[in-house]
């Protein structure tokens, strides 16, 4: 018999190669991953671009939880945004071909959670006060810093999607 984990990631333990001081930030995207997953469950997808009161719609969210996530671990690398990154950034809100579902939406974030997994996995604590810039600005910041931020932004378009959803589901006025 199958055992559903019914608490939140946080609760379940230290994940193995996750250095300590990171497992925060781990735990919080898997806690994102793990939520967005459920709302993919019978959602209507003609009401993916729908904005509500002119929020911004689940597609967004969907696509700027992938984008968000890509921009801040490649400023953590010390790297500047690619073409790639820069064409995404311009169409997040936009439909895109091959990209109109919940679910087709939902694998690219779940691919680039893995990857960000992947870079924690490979981040030297001893590298996590280095100076990191963000943006064409370059705005300093650390490399602690922009994966925290990497988290915590992400957990707060997951609570804004979660009410999105709900409110496309169930009709608005």
């Amino acid at each position: 018999m199958t055992t559903i984990e019914t608490r939140e990631v946080w609760l379940r333990g230290p994940l193995p190669e996750i250095p300590a001081l990171l497992q925060p930030v781990a735990h919080a995207l898997l806690q994102a991953r793990e939520e967005v997953q459920a709302l993919a469950k019978d959602f209507p997808e003609n009401k993916l671009w729908e904005r509500p009161a002119g929020v911004a719609s689940v597609g967004f969210h969907l696509q700027h939880l992938t984008g968000v996530l890509d921009r801040l671990f490649t400023y953590a690398r010390a790297e500047p945004l690619n073409a790639a990154q820069l064409q995404w950034l311009a169409n997040e809100g936009k439909p895109q071909e091959n990209l109109e579902s919940f679910e087709a939406l939902f694998q690219l974030f779940s691919q680039q959670i893995e990857q960000a997994l992947t870079q924690i996995q490979r981040t030297n604590p001893e590298t996590l006060t280095e100076i990191r810039g963000v943006g064409r600005a370059q705005i300093p910041s650390t490399v602690l810093g922009l994966l925290f931020h990497a988290a915590e932004h992400t957990q707060r378009h997951v609570g804004q999607l979660l009410v999105t959803v709900a409110i496309v589901r169930t009709g608005y006025e």
